[in-house]
């Protein structure tokens, strides 16, 4: 055992240290930094959306400056400096406070006019203060006073959105079945090349003169999981910590507000079964990837190795698009509990409500017996395969792999 853990640690630090890891595990944060410097860059410098308040009334001016909760600017005083400010474009604009026979005024000047948000907040602003002079004016009694204070109450008890709910399994599943089809890929790709290069080295009778060709085998494949599985745990942590950045930043503190309830499900769909669905299925492309590489002969097709995997992949894949919009369809669910498909096709049928946690688990149970007899199957004839110098083609070499005992 112990010389299985040797090869699954010398695999797992060579995976990790190459650039394919580094670049795939990094690209999607890479990506949303670019996204976000971008979108500061473009947006509009915070000082030249303040708007400045003019006032001869000074307890008003500061009043408003404290209370409305506008984006204001202390800078600007007087109505003069306030227009040249406007005019350089310096501010958004200025707004000038007045009374006129007790009635309490508000005048914005500007290019654009301020925001419906910002204009509901001045209207509160003045019909508080104008409430309160109306009230001193009018000398009332404190019971009155009182009276007039009793507020309306207000409520709302908000049902999901049809179409809020079906954007949310839209984006969940091209997340799922793009994620699955990115990584199965990539790993793919790089077991089936990376075994198929070491049978081309001729070092194999060495190794399996230390130890067996299944230690090998497994030592190989528990490397790449762990490698999947440190990929998955930086995608986990890092999303956390761009969830709780976007929703501190300023620049997209407003859009996660306005889409909480959208977010949290696309969430939720994600962390979930089908993250386990997604582990499983790049492991089992990953073994078959392995089985692909172990039948090259020659070290000059190591490139081609996981073509029959990809390919497989691929059909997968675009047939999970294909049905993405008839997920109780009979082809669907049969095919949900396949191995090699059933880990796009039954998140598909979880993402929209069509299967229940007992059918995930069956299908989850095959997908699991697959991998464990894939693995003791190929792991009994694994050292068959990389011993094997014959160049019969591929369908030759397959045929004579899976005839070895």
């Amino acid at each position: 055992m112990n010389k299985t853990w040797i090869v699954t640690f010398e695999t797992y630090l060579r995976q990790i240290k190459s650039w394919s890891f580094i670049s795939l595990v990094f690209m999607p944060f890479v990506f949303f930094g670019f996204v976000f410097a971008f979108s500061y860059f473009a947006a509009p410098s915070a000082s030249k959306s303040d708007i400045a308040v003019i006032s001869t009334d000074k307890a008003l001016r500061t009043s408003f400056i404290k209370q409305s909760q506008i984006a204001t600017t202390k800078k600007y005083q007087t109505l003069a400096s306030a227009k040249a400010a406007t005019k350089r474009n310096d501010i958004a604009g200025y707004l000038v406070l007045s009374t006129d026979k007790q009635q309490l005024r508000a005048k914005f000047t500007g290019p654009n006019a301020v925001s419906s948000g910002d204009k509901a907040k001045i209207q509160q602003f003045l019909a508080t203060i104008q409430g309160q002079r109306n009230l001193q004016q009018a000398k009332l009694t404190s019971s009155q006073v009182k009276a007039l204070a009793v507020q309306p109450k207000f409520t709302q008890e908000l049902q999901r959105h049809a179409a809020s709910d079906k954007t949310a399994k839209t984006v969940s599943f091209y997340i799922v079945v793009f994620f699955v089809y990115l990584i199965l890929t990539t790993y793919s790709a790089i077991t089936a090349q990376e075994i198929a290069a070491d049978k081309g080295t001729k070092i194999m009778e060495v190794i399996f003169s230390s130890t067996t060709p299944r230690k090998y085998f497994n030592g190989k494949i528990y490397g790449v999981l762990l490698v999947i599985v440190t990929q998955l745990l930086v995608y986990l942590i890092g999303g956390f910590a761009v969830i709780q950045f976007a929703q501190r930043s300023a620049l997209t503190a407003d859009f996660w507000e306005q889409n909480t309830d959208l977010i949290n499900q696309v969430i939720h769909n994600l962390v979930s079964i089908n993250l386990l669905f997604a582990l499983l299925a790049v492991l089992l492309y990953t073994i078959a990837s392995a089985f692909c590489g172990a039948l090259m002969t020659r070290v000059a097709d190591a490139s081609k190795a996981a073509q029959p995997v990809i390919y497989l992949s691929m059909l997968a894949f675009f047939m999970a698009l294909a049905f993405q919009n008839t997920p109780d369809n009979l082809f669907v669910k049969i095919f949900s509990y396949i191995p090699f498909f059933s880990s796009y096709f039954m998140p598909l049928r979880l993402i929209n409500g069509m299967a229940t946690m007992p059918a995930a688990v069956i299908s989850l149970l095959i997908l699991i017996a697959t991998i464990v007899g894939s693995m003791l199957y190929i792991g009994r004839i694994y050292g068959g395969l990389m011993l094997q110098t014959d160049e019969l083609g591929f369908w030759g070499n397959l045929k004579r792999g899976l005839s070895l005992k």
